[in-house]
């Protein structure tokens, strides 16, 4: 109320908002921690290639791992890397695991502050530094991705991990709101293309039907995302400079949100989901297992 009364002078971008909604959320979770719920064990987990994997740390790695991955987005804005200079870029999981093994010491409740800070300190410098800092690049190793899709992809996983936390210590947590969700699947959706070329050539999913010219329609899945934060994508399944096309439509898949979001962080297995299904079984399989393989540690 009070911000539509008197907007801020110097507003939070758009494509910023949900990773600082988010970042608030989890740190009002962590306020009232004590030593032992820092020390609680979470299970980390995600998918690779055709299974899924874990690691296991605690609370405190968890933040841990939001920092060092936070600090690819705060090196690409000029700002100090929370690992020190010369720190690996573009591989989150590298940069994660060399923070954990770092100390002689398990990560404690200290970590808050600096993740914390780091977040603040993100979202002031977008705001002051206006529109053209949306096109930034991130590397995150085998894709970039621009400043504002790359705010979006640390507001889903912090989210994630805040789900895993409060799930650790039995805590009721709730999803994003409607708006920031949607944004949320929407960046997932925007992804498919590409991940699925990739797995493409690892021998991972099916080979293309049909190549078409860059820009031209081809063969298309339909995703429609029911409940909060829901819509409908068409999906380019033969390549990703191929236009989506309803005329050119093979497969649809009806999937509620929140599962969309579990199967992106590979949370569950593409066998696990709940889904509505019509249409080609084969593009039906590969965008679902893309879809997982959105995920990592």
């Amino acid at each position: 109320d009070c911000l539509g009364k008197r907007p801020a002078r110097i507003p939070v971008p758009a494509w910023a908002t949900p990773y600082d909604t988010e970042t608030a959320r989890l740190d009002a979770l962590l306020q009232d921690f004590g030593d032992a719920e820092w020390h609680t064990p979470v299970r980390l987990k995600w998918f690779e290639g055709e299974r899924g994997r874990s690691r296991r740390t605690t609370v405190a790695g968890v933040i841990g791992h939001l920092l060092t991955v936070d600090g690819m987005v705060a090196t690409a804005l000029g700002l100090d890397d929370p690992l020190g200079p010369g720190a690996p870029q573009g591989n989150p999981s590298k940069r994660t695991e060399l923070f954990w093994g770092g100390s002689d010491r398990p990560v404690t409740r200290q970590v808050r502050e600096p993740w914390r800070e780091q977040g603040h300190t993100l979202v002031r410098t977008v705001s002051f530094a206006g529109r053209g800092v949306a096109e930034l690049s991130v590397d995150y190793g085998p894709f970039a991705l621009p400043l504002g899709d790359a705010f979006l992809e640390r507001a889903f996983e912090c989210w994630v991990h805040a789900w895993d936390i409060a799930e650790a210590v039995d805590y009721p947590y709730d999803p994003p709101s409607g708006p920031d969700m949607h944004r949320m699947i929407d960046l997932a959706a925007r992804l498919l293309p590409g991940a699925l070329a990739h797995r493409r050539r690892s021998g991972l999913a099916a080979p293309p039907r049909g190549l078409v010219a860059a820009g031209a329609p081809g063969r298309t899945l339909h995703l429609e995302i029911e409940g909060s934060g829901g819509g409908s994508w068409d999906i380019a399944l033969d390549s990703p400079a191929a236009k989506p096309s309803p005329e050119h439509r093979v497969a649809h898949i009806a999937l509620d949100g929140g599962e969309f979001c579990q199967l992106a962080a590979g949370h569950i297995s593409p066998e696990e989901a709940a889904i509505g299904q019509q249409g080609d079984r084969e593009a039906i399989r590969d965008v679902l297992f893309t879809a997982a393989s959105l995920s990592r540690l």
